[in-house]
C-alpha cells in the first residue's frame, strides 16, 4: 500500500496529511502560537503536594502548573519496596527532572512523568532502565526475540540505560541501529549535563517540530513520497534526512504547483467534513459523532440504505462500512479518551463478531494506543484511545457564542415567555413609567404577531405601558428590559 505525506506550511502553522490510496487517513496541525509540548524535558519546581490526591503540581514555566501523579514517579516504583506516599517522596520547592506525557487539554495542565524517554527513529532510549523492550506492534515472538538479541549484541558495556525497539527497526541494518544508539546517547549526555546547572523551571529538551517528526515517525517502507510546499522547510527536512534518515531523502519532493497542495488532493474538504457531526457513508447510511469532555459517542444509522436482500443483510453491511469509517474518523479528528460506538442492533452473533473483527482490523492502523471491548449487554462497543493532544475540533474551533456550545438555541417563543416573566419580576420591585423590550428581530416579530395578546394582557396586569425595540446585533436568546 503506497502512502503519501503532504506538508502544507505557512508562517503561522504547519499541516500534515497522511494519505493512503488518495484518501486522507490522518491530519496533524501544529501552530507557532500553540506548539505541542509532549516529550519536552524540563527542570521543574514542586509548587504544591496534595496527599489527598496523591499528586503534585509542578511549575515548569508554563501558564498553568503541570500535574504529576504518584504512579508517574519512576523512583517510587523502582525502589524495590512498597511505593511510598507522595508526601514522603516530594516536598514543596524541590527541583525535579520531568517529562511531559500529555499536552495541556482544556482547563487541565500538562501531565508529567519523572521517567525520561527520548525517541529516535528506530529506538526509544530509557536512561533510567536497563532492559530492552520491543514494540507491541511486532507480534511475532520469534521476531521480537531476534530483534532484542541483535540490539543487545550491538550495545557495549559503556552504554547504560534501556531501550524500546520501535516497529521501524524491523528492517533496519546494524549500521542504522548503531547510528540511532549514538544519537540518543549524545542527546542524553547533553541533557544530563544541562540539568545539573539549569535553574528551575527551565526547558532542557524540546521535541522536534512536526515537519521533522514526519521524517522520524511517519516515514516507512510504504511511503511513496513526501510533498512539501515550502522551499525553506524542504531544505531543513533534507538536511535532517541527510544527517539522520538518508533513506527518506529519495522520497522528499518540493511541490511547486500553482494550485494549493491541500486543495489539489481534497484535504481541505476532508478537514471541513471532520468538523461536522454527521458523516455520510457511501451506502447511504450515516454516523452521528458527538464529542463531550469525558467521552465521544458514535451512532450508526442506515439512513437511505435499503439493501437488496433483507433487513438483516442491510444492517450488517451498514455496520461493516461504519466500522472502517469510524476508525478513520477517530484518527482524522484525533478523538481520545472513552469512545462508545452504537452500531445498529444485530441479531446474529456471527454478524456481531464479523463487525467487531473488521473494527479491530481498521483500528490496527492507528499509531495511537487503542483498546476495544466486545459488544456490551446493551449492544454498545466500548473502547479507549490514548489522548495526548487536543482533538482537531478543539484546535480549529471554539464554542459557539450564540448557543455557548450546546448546539441548540432557545426558540423565539421561549425567549418571549422569559421576557414576560422578567417584566413581572421587575414590576414588583421597581416602579417605572414604561418597560421597553430590546430583543432580536425574530422575538419582536413574534410579540407583534402571535404573542401580541400576551403582551397586551401583561400590560393590563402591571398597569404600565410596554414598548418594543429591535436590536439587530442581538442573538435570538439575547434581550434586555429597560425601565423608562
Amino acid at each position: 500500500m503506497s502512502d503519501e505525506i503532504l506538508i502544507n506550511v505557512t508562517p503561522q502553522e504547519t499541516r500534515v496529511a497522511v494519505m493512503q490510496q488518495g484518501v486522507v487517513q490522518e491530519l496533524h496541525i501544529e501552530r507557532g502560537s500553540h506548539l505541542g509540548i509532549v516529550s519536552n524535558v524540563y527542570v521543574g519546581r514542586v509548587k504544591r503536594v496534595l496527599p489527598g490526591m496523591q499528586s503534585a503540581f509542578i511549575d515548569i514555566g508554563l501558564e498553568r502548573s503541570a500535574f504529576l501523579h504518584v504512579a508517574d514517579i519512576w523512583e517510587n516504583q523502582h525502589n524495590g519496596n512498597t511505593a511510598k506516599p507522595i508526601e514522603k517522596v516530594l516536598s514543596e520547592g524541590q527541583s525535579l527532572l520531568v517529562q511531559v506525557i500529555k499536552d495541556p487539554i482544556g482547563s487541565k495542565g500538562a501531565r508529567l512523568s519523572t521517567q525520561i524517554s527520548i525517541a529516535g527513529r528506530l529506538l526509544v532510549f530509557l536512561p533510567q532502565e536497563s532492559h530492552v523492550g520491543v514494540s507491541q506492534r511486532i507480534e511475532s515472538e520469534a521476531e521480537r526475540e531476534a530483534l532484542r538479541t541483535r540490539l543487545q549484541q550491538l550495545l557495549t558495556s559503556d552504554h547504560g540505560g534501556g531501550y524500546i525497539i520501535r516497529t521501524m527497526a524491523e528492517t533496519a541494518t546494524d549500521k542504522e541501529l548503531l547510528a540511532d544508539i549514538e544519537y540518543l546517547d549524545r542527546l542524553w549526555r547533553k541533557l544530563r549535563e544541562q540539568s545539573l546547572s539549569a535553574p528551575a523551571p527551565s526547558l532542557l529538551y524540546q521535541e522536534l517540530n512536526i515537519s521533522l517528526r514526519v521524517l522520524r515517525d511517519f516515514v516507512n517502507e510504504d511511503t511513496a513520497r513526501i510533498l512539501v510546499d515550502s522551499r525553506e522547510t524542504h531544505q531543513r527536512m533534507a538536511a535532517f534526512a541527510q544527517d539522520y534518515i538518508s533513506g527518506a531523502l529519495a522520497h522528499l519532493e518540493l511541490y511547486g504547483g500553482t494550485r494549493p497542495l491541500f486543495d489539489l488532493n481534497g484535504v481541505e474538504e476532508e478537514i471541513e467534513k471532520a468538523l461536522s457531526r454527521r458523516v455520510d457513508l457511501k451506502s447511504g447510511g450515516y454516523l452521528i459523532m458527538d464529542q463531550t469532555e469525558a467521552l465521544t459517542t458514535v451512532d450508526v444509522n442506515t439512513g437511505g440504505f435499503v439493501g437488496v436482500r433483507n433487513f438483516d443483510d442491510t444492517i450488517f453491511k451498514t455496520n461493516l462500512e461504519a466500522a472502517q469509517v469510524i476508525a478513520r474518523q477517530l484518527r482524522l479528528r484525533n478523538l481520545g479518551g472513552i469512545i462508545i460506538c452504537d452500531f445498529i442492533d444485530m441479531d446474529s452473533a456471527e454478524h456481531r463478531d464479523a463487525v467487531l473483527e473488521e473494527f479491530r482490523k481498521a483500528l490496527a492502523r492507528d499509531r495511537t494506543r487503542v483498546t476495544v471491548n466486545g459488544f456490551s449487554a446493551l449492544g454498545l462497543v466500548e473502547m479507549t484511545r490514548k489522548r495526548t493532544r487536543e482533538s482537531l475540533a478543539h484546535v480549529l474551533c471554539e464554542p459557539c457564542p450564540t448557543c455557548q456550545g450546546r448546539g441548540e438555541v432557545k426558540t423565539a417563543q421561549t425567549v418571549c415567555y422569559e421576557i414576560l416573566r422578567e417584566i413581572v419580576r421587575e414590576s414588583r420591585q421597581f416602579s417605572a413609567r414604561e418597560y421597553r423590550i430590546l430583543a432580536s428581530q425574530q422575538v419582536i416579530d413574534l410579540f407583534l404577531d402571535e404573542e401580541s395578546q400576551s403582551l397586551a394582557q401583561l400590560s393590563d396586569f402591571i398597569g404600565k405601558a410596554v414598548s418594543l425595540q429591535v436590536e439587530t446585533l442581538y442573538s435570538q436568546e439575547q434581550y434586555d428590559v429597560i425601565l423608562m
